[in-house]
């Protein structure tokens, strides 16, 4: 299917549901090189094991490959420590996208350093990482993420590998959002990252699979559920930080 994407404005979310069916049966290689071919201003968004993948799967597809990652100031020092290493592993920039400095100071002057474990992690999230994700995308026609249907089947199971990221799109301009691992399993990802010899964060050999801010990711035991380490003060249902919301 040939789509203007220079006029992002008139795509349709039919037109993509269409190009979805078409890309959804191709490998994750060949869906990045589609978007790498239609897109200049195009980012993977990097945090864990699934967008490493990602960044080895495409490092060898562009000369324009642009990383970034949001530095929440939460994180492990072993994420810190990950960053860098993926950064000199593949000899490529990453941007570090931080928390607007004004709203930090004041949302952490009211609420305080821990007010997640009250009254949940949405707000605290949508300053240290929409904010910064949003602010990002904004200088983009497209972006790529490491989202799978199975991370979270009670929220991620409907995830397309191409759609209209329409939480960040206007009138005048779609927002076209990749995600090639839609479709891959956890194991798919991890036989990949080991073939490769792909770098990987070091907490995952403490049982940490799902890697988020320290205070709020835990190691899981054998047989739990990945998304179990993250927020697991909470329902099931609202293990999401807001940044995969298109619609």
């Amino acid at each position: 299917m040939s789509l203007d994407f220079n006029n992002s404005a008139s795509i349709t979310d039919e037109a993509i549901q269409a190009l979805n069916a078409e890309l959804k049966t191709q490998s994750p290689r060949q869906i990045l090189k589609f978007a790498f071919d239609h897109f200049d201003h195009i980012a993977i968004s990097f945090s864990g094991a699934e967008d490493v993948a990602l960044i080895e799967l495409a490092h060898r597809l562009t000369n324009n490959l642009q990383v970034f990652s949001l530095d929440t100031g939460r994180l492990h020092p072993e994420t810190y420590q990950f960053i860098d290493t993926v950064r000199q592993h593949f000899k490529i920039d990453i941007e570090l996208m931080s928390p607007n400095a004004e709203k930090l100071e004041q949302f952490v002057k009211q609420k305080g350093l821990f007010s997640f474990y009250e009254d949940g992690h949405k707000e605290c999230c949508s300053v240290r990482k929409v904010e910064p994700l949003k602010r990002k995308l904004k200088q983009l026609n497209a972006w790529v993420s490491g989202q799978r249907k199975d991370q979270s089947p009670s929220t991620r199971s409907s995830v397309n590998v191409i759609e209209i990221d329409h939480n960040n799109s206007n009138d005048t301009r779609k927002l076209i959002k990749f995600n090639p691992l839609a479709n891959w399993s956890s194991k798919e990802v991890w036989d990949y990252l080991r073939i490769s010899e792909t770098p990987v964060n070091k907490l995952h050999n403490r049982g940490y699979i799902s890697i988020g801010c320290e205070p709020c990711t835990r190691s899981v035991l054998p047989n739990q559920h990945e998304r179990e380490g993250r927020w697991w003060w909470e329902e099931e249902t609202q293990k999401e930080c807001g940044l995969h919301i298109s619609k």
